[in-house]
């Protein structure tokens, strides 16, 4: 028989594939591109980043987070101006000699004295009362010297002792009342027990007020120059007022003059009229 003729054997074999693979292809092996979802006809497939951007932009606020988007906005914002605050108010501070630094310590240290010294003034005044045998002449006593402490802070007694005087000169009617009220409170806060400006007497319910070129003191009217007469320690109240950013630089600052002079003895003799409470009354 001829190589050239076909048996069945022969076209069997051509009609055959060479390879048959043994299983099926697996899932895994498909292209990523063939589990994308199907494209609307005429447009191509998303990527999954570009899914991402679609549901992310633009973005879909509810009314709840605008509301904690504006509050958070508020705490920030709040949370700045605290801290640029502080900043501000250390400022002084860090450009302060190491002797400016070392005087304001010490005012510290004296004001945290005066009142562990009063602490222990009054601890004593309780023990007198527990232990005296005649317990009613002593509290008398201590009464008549109650009442007359509490007659120099009313105004209604006068007063002398040791403490500063200190002279404001304003010659560019540039000093205002706030600037005298923050030279009474850093005097109280340095332990000032009586103070005087311009013959009014300062107390409690002291305020002041603009009056044109000039201020008033409780309704009456003061001019410069201002002079404040204070009972007190002077090594206190002398360099509260000198405080690096204090109320001598303050009123320098305004081309005021200011001058503060120690003394062995001031006397406060501008007095007060004692009000009578309206509707106050003593419960003992």
């Amino acid at each position: 028989m001829s190589d050239q003729e076909e048996t069945p054997d022969n076209r069997l074999r051509k009609e055959l594939p060479k390879e048959v693979p043994a299983t099926a292809p697996d899932a895994a092996a498909v292209p990523e591109e063939n589990l994308t979802e199907s494209p609307e006809k005429g447009q191509p497939a998303l990527t999954g980043r570009q899914r991402l951007v679609k549901g992310l932009w633009p973005p879909r606020l509810t009314r709840a987070q605008l509301i904690v988007a504006v509050l958070l906005f508020g705490l920030g914002f709040g949370l700045a101006v605290q801290v640029a605050s502080n900043s501000n108010s250390d400022s002084a501070l860090r450009g302060a000699r190491q002797e400016d630094l070392v005087r304001i310590l010490d005012e510290l240290d004296d004001r945290t004295q005066r009142l562990e010294d009063e602490k222990q003034g009054l601890e004593k005044q309780r023990d007198e009362l527990e232990n005296s045998s005649d317990q009613a002449e002593e509290a008398r006593k201590q009464t008549v010297e109650k009442e007359k402490q509490l007659g120099i802070l009313a105004g209604t007694v006068a007063a002398q002792g040791p403490g500063i005087t200190m002279t404001i000169e304003d010659t560019k009617g540039t000093v205002q009342a706030d600037m005298l009220l923050d030279a009474i409170q850093e005097l109280r806060a340095a332990g000032a027990e009586a103070i005087q400006v311009n013959g009014v007497r300062v107390v409690a319910g002291t305020y002041l007020t603009d009056s044109g070129k000039s201020v008033s003191v409780d309704g009456n009217k003061i001019n410069a120059p201002y002079r404040f007469k204070v009972i007190g320690k002077p090594e206190d109240l002398e360099p509260a007022l000198n405080i690096p950013g204090g109320v001598v630089q303050t009123l320098e600052k305004e081309q005021a003059t200011v001058t503060v002079e120690r003394s062995t003895k001031i006397v406060v003799d501008a007095l007060r009229a004692a009000k009578r409470p309206d509707y106050a009354r003593s419960s003992s």
